[in-house]
């Protein structure tokens, strides 16, 4: 590569972070500073009159959504921690969830299992990492009151086939939650041809806007649910991240027109149109010697996990950056069902833009074998491509969600993979998420076996 291109600093982790666009930092700046001079109530008042409409327009486009059904909160978590346990359910209920549903809505719905006194079930996977759509076909019944899936979680680049989920609860009286967070602006996302009731998104990954702003597609069928309480509680954003995610969609909107149609799926089983450019970085990281990608599911987007045998995530997130990479890294805790291997608690996670280059790939090629000079003499499996099945049998009221033990019953067929040397799987395999004093992050702790075992 050129020489004087190596100082370019390469961003990868739009996953965590989008880089926000010119234009969009412009109109962040420029109302910030108008309202900390002329105080709150111009920029309200813009933003009610001018920017609303607009952004309304813009969100009802890129959720194929009536314009008037979507809301902005402050994150698509804060979205559904605030419509979600006001859901009139109760004994003899059914929640399903996956082993990809990130901890925000886990804890959600683990909360609003024990206070409803329902049944919280996850759904199995197969062999290869995907849901089991053959077993949801099987046991859906009207005993299932709400669905929760994330489009792709935060952990790995999986693409769960939603629309196809849609089709199986569509004849039902369940309502369905998608979690698009990591989904929307990198994917087609389109809540009519999902047949989801709840869409939730948040603005400043691959739509690149501002911090703290999301938002929430709310069907007819849940407004109506929601009636006797309404979306009042809601945290509404500040009025100039609202006009700077305006700005940044307004800027996704033109780059789009300029796409060819074409210019999509370059190599099969990737979505969106960096999928291609995610297979390069994914090649790249299955050549490297000690590398382990996790990669689960017959179809993958722009995100791209692995992990390596001799050096944690962290510091080699800190080693690429120091190279001019930015890449992000995920823990286990923000997908607590979902733990490829049981062993690991942090991976690196590299997600692609639809601006990202052919060079990005390469310069993060090139970083990637130089942080690892000298590493890499004990080999790993190369991918984690197979999953386990789904760890969950299902506590009712007031039990943390479990996995497979004696005396309960598992949703999923099969013994769960990598529990142990010796495969036995333990009493409380799916810990239940707490707060812990001093931490940011939600720690968490297994329950007590029935024999009083840790």
């Amino acid at each position: 590569m050129p020489h004087g291109d190596r100082g370019r600093r390469v961003h990868l982790d739009t996953a965590g972070l989008g880089r926000m666009p010119a234009a969009a930092r412009a109109q962040l700046t420029e109302w910030t500073r108008h309202e900390d001079r002329h105080g709150p109530c111009e920029v309200d008042e813009h933003v009610h009159h001018v920017v609303r409409p607009e952004l309304d327009a813009r969100l009802a486009a890129l959720l194929g959504a009536p314009a008037g059904d979507t809301v902005l909160a402050t994150g698509a978590a804060d979205a559904f921690a605030a419509l979600v346990p006001r859901l009139p359910l109760g004994p003899g209920d059914r929640i399903w969830t996956t082993p990809y549903e990130g901890v925000a809505n886990l804890t959600v719905l683990t909360s609003l299992r024990d206070r409803a006194r329902c049944r919280l079930e996850v759904v199995p996977l197969r062999p290869d990492g995907d849901l089991d759509l053959e077993w949801m076909a099987a046991h859906i019944d009207d005993d299932v009151a709400l669905v929760s899936v994330a489009h792709v979680p935060a952990g790995c680049g999986i693409v769960t086939p939603v629309e196809d989920i849609g089709r199986i609860l569509a004849p039902h009286r369940c309502l369905y939650a998608v979690d698009a967070s990591y989904a929307v602006g990198q994917l087609p996302v389109d809540a009519g041809r999902i047949g989801c009731q709840l869409l939730t998104g948040d603005g400043w990954r691959f739509l690149r806007g501002p911090e703290s702003v999301g938002f929430a597609y709310l069907a007819p069928e849940l407004r109506q649910a929601l009636a006797p309480y309404g979306t009042a509680s809601l945290a509404l954003p500040e009025g100039a991240s609202v006009v700077a995610l305006n700005a940044a969609l307004a800027v996704a909107e033109d780059a789009a027109l300029a796409v060819p149609e074409d210019a999509g799926l370059a190599v099969p089983g990737d979505a969106g149109p960096a999928g291609g450019l995610a297979a390069v970085l994914r090649t790249a990281v299955e050549e490297t010697p000690g590398a382990e990608l996790i990669a689960p599911g017959r179809v993958q987007c722009g995100i791209v996990t692995f992990r390596h045998a001799e050096m944690p995530a962290g510091l080699l997130r800190r080693a690429l950056a120091a190279r001019g990479v930015v890449v992000g890294k995920t823990v286990a805790q923000e997908t607590p069902l979902y733990s490829p291997g049981r062993k690991a608690t942090a991976a690196v996670r590299v997600s692609v833009h639809h601006d990202n280059s052919a060079w990005d790939a390469a310069r993060f090629a090139e970083a990637l074998r130089e942080a690892l000079a000298g590493r890499g003499h004990h080999a790993v499996p190369t991918a984690v491509r197979a999953a386990a099945p789904a760890p969950a049998a299902v506590a009712a009221g007031g039990g943390a969600v479990a996995a497979p033990a004696a005396g309960l019953r598992a949703v999923g067929a099969g013994p769960v993979a990598g529990a142990g040397a010796a495969g036995a799987v333990p009493a409380a395999g799916v810990p239940r998420p707490r707060r812990t004093a001093g931490r940011r992050h939600l720690a968490l702790v297994c329950a007590p076996a029935p024999d009083g075992t840790a």
